[in-house]
């Protein structure tokens, strides 16, 4: 199952390819994809994405998970949480949200198992 590719992306939505949804926040994963309600797991921009946060897409079995930061870089990403990505042997790309979803894209073009989880405001 491949990663789907993110349509497109402005400021406060984003669309998949393939739903029909147009997501503010959104995590992808080979073969999926769903809003990010940072709700579930208390994430605020400050101490910023939880390892809860990432539980879902790691145990799709990716390879890499892109994270976005958002379009200003507000959303923080602390060492922990990179750690916790390393430690279940999951490569980590954190970035500015534009930039991550280009590199996601071209991830999953060449069939990497990637999976993503983007903040499309702040």
């Amino acid at each position: 199952m491949s990663s789907p590719e993110i349509a497109s992306l402005s400021w406060g939505q984003m669309k998949v390819k393939g739903c029909s949804t147009t997501y503010k926040d959104c995590k992808v994963w080979p073969g999926g994809s769903r809003t990010w309600d940072w709700r579930e797991t208390g994430t605020n921009h400050s101490p910023g994405v939880q390892p809860a946060d990432l539980e879902e897409v790691v145990k799709k079995g990716v390879q890499t998970v892109v994270i976005g930061r958002g379009m200003s870089e507000a959303l923080q990403v602390p060492a922990s949480t990179v750690e916790y990505l390393k430690r279940n042997g999951v490569e980590a790309l954190v970035l500015q949200t534009e930039k991550a979803v280009a590199e996601y894209n071209a991830l999953a073009a060449r069939g990497v198992k990637v999976g993503g989880l983007f903040h499309s405001t702040c």
